[in-house]
């Protein structure tokens, strides 16, 4: 996955961020099943692969899927490469038919891929114009179906709930008073002189575009992502077992704070106060879980795209996983 999408960066392969990092936090071993939530161009499923593991990839994108089936690791026998065309939310129920009751390790790399972002076609950038698309499993209710028909009101709330936009209000204004709109040209023009962009000011001052922010927001709710990301979490507490890693590396603000919160939660370090009667707590789901981790300043060099990037990791414990985690 990636950081900004519009940077000259996407130009550059395919590389998975904070690799080393997450090979590290899930400590692979010969026979170990590891589940790869997000596969996408399959960097973090390769490391795994070559370090003796069986992975169980997951991807909605069937571009993915597609160019998974041609590794010759999942014509082996058996396979040491599954892959499965459904959102990583479900790999509960994906495990479970395959007869797996628990795994070693699980890694969610959260957002849209290097490779979406791309092709100019899938409609996720305006670094080169495209359909107003956005979707990620290519089924269901694109960017341009939403925008040319939601109230001004929701599109707001949109804008400035998954965007963190602040001129939430004057952008949905814009954004309904030039419909329909149909590439992700006419969503930055949009977007730029709502907000005062002039010509020429983005390359004087190398700061985020100002359309950024909408893009991200229009592309988290066409993809539920971060409804996603929670019940993602929640699978992986049924299905690693004890011991067993979890190592999620997120892009965004928005993210970040849900994987936070949740491993502070999950490993029962949510503190208390002592002026109130003390409560029983629930056993810890994890332990050892580390701080935020970002990339060093040579990946950064090397790969722009990690320069957002954030690793938060943990160990399972032998707790029983929660009802409504």
């Amino acid at each position: 996955m990636t950081g900004d999408p519009n940077t000259a960066a996407n130009t550059a392969p395919h590389i998975p961020v904070l690799l080393q990092e997450v090979v590290a936090a899930l400590a692979p071993e010969q026979g170990d099943v590891i589940i790869d939530a997000t596969f996408g161009a399959g960097g973090y499923t390769r490391a795994l692969l070559d370090a003796g593991a069986t992975v169980h990839a997951f991807d909605r994108d069937p571009d993915a899927i597609e160019a998974g089936e041609k590794w010759p690791e999942t014509r082996e026998n058996p396979p040491r490469l599954v892959l499965h065309a459904r959102r990583f939310s479900e790999m509960a129920e994906a495990m479970n038919d395959a007869g797996i009751e628990a795994v070693d390790g699980i890694t969610m790399d959260i957002g849209v891929s290097s490779m979406q972002l791309d092709q100019a076609e899938r409609g996720f950038a305006f670094s080169a114009d495209g359909p107003l698309d956005m979707r990620m499993s290519q089924e269901g209710e694109s960017a341009a179906d939403f925008l040319n028909s939601a109230d001004e009101n929701v599109i707001a709330d949109v804008l400035y709930n998954y965007g963190e936009e602040r001129q939430s209000r004057r952008v949905a204004r814009a954004i309904v008073a030039a419909r329909p709109l149909e590439t992700t040209g006419d969503l930055a023009r949009v977007v730029r002189k709502a907000l005062g962009y002039r010509p020429g000011e983005y390359t004087k001052r190398p700061q985020k575009d100002p359309a950024t922010r909408s893009f991200q927001a229009i592309r988290i709710h066409v993809n539920g992502e971060l409804d996603e990301l929670h019940e993602g979490l929640a699978a992986a507490e049924k299905l690693l077992g004890e011991g067993g890693r979890l190592a999620v590396v997120s892009f965004h603000s928005l993210e970040d704070r849900i994987v936070k919160r949740y491993l502070k939660d999950a490993s029962g370090s949510t503190g208390g106060s002592r002026h109130l009667p003390q409560i029983e707590s629930e056993p810890a789901i994890y332990r050892d879980v580390s701080k935020a981790i970002r990339a060093g300043e040579r990946e950064v060099n090397d790969n722009p795209r990690s320069r957002s990037a954030t690793l938060r990791y943990a160990v399972r414990t032998a707790a029983p996983a929660r009802e409504a985690a």
